[in-house]
């Protein structure tokens, strides 16, 4: 996946101006010590279940698990990771609402560590610039990958496509499955979380938020 550092760091910015952040410290070393640090603590936390790392179905898990927290799960904590988003001008002048369904949420409860897993629905309706479709997704992609709640990743995705899209006409929904409600705790399978934000005319105009609440 390309990259793009710079506009990572300017959409950090926005998020914090909108006090919507990730709570976030500074960290001073790289991915590959982080990686080492990791696999040391996991492997103490299975030491303390009372598992045996001699085995060999066990002894390898402390590594991989800190390779999947670092590439995989989490990567969406390092701006570093941000993709690179391609924008172009609005020349055909296009004006109505583009809308994609089933963009894939794959994300960890920040409170225990679980899997959240649903689909969001973004539109927008082009001022200046149009992205590539593809782009949308992979904003979505990028903050779920890291610890969080529902309502704050709903915030930071219609945040970045705001600053990017430099439009306030942008609506977010998710509706995802929490296994920190569905696996443990109550025990609930069959409920899911809706969480929605809205901007620019899909709060001023009832028809055009009626349009994007009941497309299926």
């Amino acid at each position: 996946m390309k990259t793009d550092v710079k506009l990572g760091e300017e959409v950090k910015k926005h998020l914090l101006k909108n006090k919507i952040e990730t709570p976030l410290r500074e960290c001073s070393f790289g991915s590959e010590i982080k990686k080492v640090k990791i696999e040391h603590h996991f492997k103490n936390i299975m030491i303390e279940l009372g598992l045996d790392l001699a085995d060999d179905s066990l002894m390898d898990t402390p590594r991989r698990v800190s390779k999947m927290f670092v590439d995989e799960i989490f990567y969406g904590l390092d701006y570093a990771n941000f993709p690179k988003i391609t924008t172009v001008e609005n020349k055909m002048q296009y004006d109505e609402m583009l809308i994609i369904k089933g963009c894939q949420v794959s994300s960890t409860c920040e409170h225990h560590f679980v899997v959240i897993d649903g689909l969001a629905k973004i539109a927008y309706i082009p001022k200046d610039k149009v992205i590539g479709l593809s782009k949308i997704n992979r904003i979505v992609k990028f903050f779920s990958k890291r610890p969080q709640i529902q309502e704050r990743l709903t915030e930071q995705i219609f945040a970045a496509l705001q600053f990017i899209l430099k439009t306030d006409s942008i609506a977010v929904e998710i509706d995802a499955t929490h296994f920190c409600v569905k696996s443990r705790g109550v025990e609930d399978s069959g409920s899911s979380t809706v969480t929605r934000k809205l901007g620019g005319v899909f709060m001023t105009k009832p028809e055009v938020r009626n349009e994007f609440l009941n497309t299926k």
